[in-house]
């Protein structure tokens, strides 16, 4: 059986063990997909470049899929799409496999993930909690490790919101990069195609296949001054009420950023809030109702059957703002524009919590206005002020995903992704020669953002060796018996960083697993035992430190 075929299945048997039907408001028949996976692996036999062949896809049920209806998440708005949106076929032609399409709040109007005829999709990690919204299914899909990759949308948070909740990523590009065609609109001018993956690397490759460069001519941006990354980050206050310790997961990140060499500035955050507000409490909700009002108030007049009547709601009264109102808004919110694109001026990115916390499902149906209006604070305004966002995990509170965003100028989407990657949870790294603190390699830790953690040892299995090379470092082998506890350092840097330095490792030095004393075991450099011909057991100096001082020669 073929590797995409296996992983199918395993897919589908995932989908049973979860046990999670409202996920889903269309799934594909096993059979078709493994034909479909089957044909895959007789292309790559040809030779055909299919970069993501085999990873498999989950698209928000108000997107295009050809051969399924698309529903919004509404079973009597139903049709056939003649051929998949764009943003599905271009994954499709590099080898990605849909699974079917997913629950969502009905008409993308949401971010509880609760709004829908077809059950609310509970959280991923605690299904008490909402799963957010309104790209729930597809973001509990990744979540739960059934789809590799998940299609949402974004108008006011929802390519985001869901991300944080289930400890993914969630990219939210400019907008006009990824074609919108194919995708029930919400509010035209603001929707985007997002994407969700389980790593920044995977969410990344996707939107790179999916994003048209046609599709919106590129603006002459600023040259980037050379020097470290430049985050904005607001005032304590000015975030507002958290959750019960969000406030302090939230300066866990700041701190992260620094300790990887970003520099901190401060910003006035007022005219995002305030733009946050505008987007339901203003004249710009009247666009929902150009979407899909027509629908609404005549499925009303029939008695309203499959119609979310929170949703329902939040349409029907779109319909009578004023022309007079929007245009006050408009004006209102280019002024605000203005505030906030001058407050990032001088920074690479701005840096939020996500969301201000994570509702139950009981405390959402209690007040489903109120709940959902408190998520978008920090959301709500991204697209209104035609920026990007990058959603990433930055740890957990109370055993709860924790998830941060970066927001910045329209085009800047490769930019914040490399933000983003310096807050991914830090790596430790035992080292035992050159590299330890004043000798001669220890440079290359430091620039790539390690900070010293601890000094301690290891368990007594492993030699030391002085290797001939230039400049002078050792070879620390396990051995098992035999062996003596050796003075280590644990140093803690970004995953990218460690990766950095293990693609430059020169051999015979490899990467393995170090054994501390403590029982613990840390990734650390190790030797080639085939290096060790004519080298000096060392060992009973016990530190490759000890060894210097005691040989002034090899210093």
């Amino acid at each position: 059986m073929s590797t995409t075929v296996s992983r199918v299945r395993a897919a589908y048997a995932r989908i049973e063990a979860v046990d999670r039907p409202e996920i889903w408001i269309d799934l594909r028949p096993l059979a078709d997909v493994e034909a479909e996976a089957r044909g895959l692996d007789e292309r790559l036999a040809r030779g055909e470049r299919l970069p993501l062949a085999g990873r498999l896809l989950a698209v928000k049920g108000n997107i295009d899929v050809a051969g399924l209806p698309t529903t919004a998440g509404c079973p009597a708005y139903a049709y056939e799409p003649a051929a998949d949106a764009p943003a599905v076929a271009r994954l499709r032609a590099a080898g990605a496999l849909v699974l079917g399409t997913t629950n969502l709040d009905q008409f993308a109007t949401g971010l509880v993930g609760t709004r829908s005829p077809h059950g609310a999709v509970r959280g991923a990690v605690d299904p008490a909690r909402v799963s957010g919204g309104s790209s729930s299914g597809s973001a509990v899909a990744v979540a739960l490790g059934i789809a590799d990759l998940a299609l949402g949308t974004d108008t006011a948070g929802s390519g985001r919101v869901p991300a944080a909740f289930n400890g993914i990523v969630g990219l939210k590009p400019t907008r006009g990069l990824v074609p919108t065609a194919g995708v029930v609109p919400a509010c035209a001018s603001l929707d985007c195609v997002t994407v969700f993956a389980r790593t920044l690397p995977e969410a990344e490759q996707a939107l790179a296949h999916m994003a048209s460069p046609a599709g919106r001519a590129l603006p002459a941006l600023p040259a980037r001054p050379p020097g470290p990354w430049r985050v904005a980050v607001p005032p304590r206050e000015q975030l507002g009420e958290l959750d019960e310790g969000w406030a302090q997961a939230y300066e866990e990140a700041v701190r992260r950023l620094e300790a990887a060499g970003a520099e901190i500035h401060g910003i006035d955050l007022t005219p995002f809030t305030e733009a946050a507000a505008m987007l339901y409490e203003g004249a710009f909700v009247a666009e929902r109702y150009t979407a899909v009002g027509a629908f609404v108030d005549k499925l009303t007049d029939q008695g309203g059957e499959g119609l979310d009547p929170t949703v329902a709601g939040i349409i029907t009264r779109a319909r009578d703002v004023p022309a007079h109102r929007l245009h006050a808004d408009t004006a209102r919110l280019a002024a605000l524009r203005t505030r906030a694109v001058a407050g990032l001026a001088d920074c690479d990115a701005l840096l939020l919590p996500t969301a201000p916390g994570h509702p139950t499902l009981a405390e959402v149906a209690a007040d489903p206005l109120g709940a959902n209006a408190r998520l978008g604070r920090f959301t709500n305004s991204t697209n209104l002020f035609d920026l990007a966002a990058a959603a990433v995990p930055a740890g957990e509170v109370d055993g709860l995903p924790f998830g941060v965003m970066l927001i910045g100028p329209a085009f800047t989407d490769e930019r914040l992704t490399r933000v983003a990657a310096l807050l991914r949870p830090p790596v430790r790294l035992a080292v035992a020669g050159a590299h330890l603190t004043g000798q001669p390699l220890n440079p290359q830790l430091l620039s790539l953002g390690a900070v010293l953690d601890r000094t301690t040892t290891t368990a007594p299995v492993y030699r030391l060796h002085a290797l001939r090379t230039a400049p002078p470092k050792p070879g620390l082998v396990h051995t098992g018996d035999g062996g003596a506890a050796i003075e280590v350092e644990i140093w803690r840097l970004p995953a990218e960083g460690l990766g950095r330095l293990l693609a430059a490792l020169p051999r015979p030095m490899a990467l393995g697993r170090v054994e501390l004393a403590d029982g613990d075991q840390v990734p650390g450099f190790l030797c080639e035992p085939s290096a060790l011909t004519g080298a000096q057991d060392v060992t009973a100096y016990g530190s490759w430190r000890a060894y210097l001082d005691a040989r002034p020669d090899q210093k």
